[in-house]
């Protein structure tokens, strides 16, 4: 998969407390609440095409048409088609951070048992059953961590985005009368990562129950119930 040479992360699109960083300066050309607008929906529409095909598939030509701007738009926002893919992957990340939030907020705190506890953590690592085109988000997913990783620009994005998760997945075991180390907490999502991708290249396999099993078969080990009461 070729992927573009990016120099450095940019500012984040949209202002979210405590999900991306403050900018460091105005982007370009979004200086007025419509340039702030056009701006959002044309990383918006690179974010789109992203998940879709991946990385080649964001180009100026096809990021425009997405969004239902001219052309010379893509240039007049950002600096470089690097510019514009960094912050789709910037935005997708806000928005997976966002959702993994919102849905621990949610969770009542009681002791649960491995199955129950599985479930959860499939939920927030993996996607939901109703999420429509699971597989292809998955495989998009990964493409985008593969990437970050050889584009030095888009490393701390993607590291922020991956102490989110590694958040929102301690404070389900917690919520689930558990006891884990943060250490553990990055092992074990490694863990179903790894069972994700290998599901992904087996047709006959499915992510989401092989993700379950992996989790079923070390949550007890790895996240023991705690031993005092559960906290309120």
């Amino acid at each position: 998969m070729a992927a573009p040479t990016i120099a450095a992360a940019p500012a984040p699109v949209a202002s979210t407390s405590a999900v991306t960083p403050k900018p460091a300066a105005t982007p370009k050309g979004a200086v007025t609440p419509k340039g702030e607008r056009r701006r959002y929906e044309l990383v918006n529409a690179a974010a789109d095409l992203l998940r879709e095909g991946g990385f080649e598939a964001v180009r100026h030509r096809a990021v425009a048409r997405r969004a239902g701007l001219p052309l010379a738009s893509t240039t007049y926002y950002f600096s470089s088609l690097d510019d514009l893919i960094a912050s789709a992957v910037n935005h997708i990340g806000m928005l997976e951070v966002a959702r993994l939030r919102a849905q621990v907020a949610t969770l009542s705190r009681r002791r649960r048992a491995a199955e129950t506890t599985a479930d959860l953590l499939v939920d927030l690592l993996v996607g939901s059953e109703s999420e429509p085109c699971l597989t292809e988000q998955l495989i998009s997913r990964y493409e985008r961590h593969i990437a970050c990783a050889r584009l030095p620009g888009l490393r701390d994005i993607q590291r922020h985005n991956l102490r989110q998760r590694v958040d929102a997945v301690a404070e389900v075991i917690e919520r689930s009368g558990r006891s884990v180390r943060t250490e553990v907490v990055s092992a074990l999502i490694c863990t179903v990562d790894g069972a994700v991708v290998s599901a992904l290249v087996d047709d006959s396999q499915d992510p989401r129950t092989v993700a379950r099993a992996t989790v079923i078969d070390v949550i007890d080990a790895v996240a023991p119930f705690d031993r005092g009461p559960v906290r309120i």
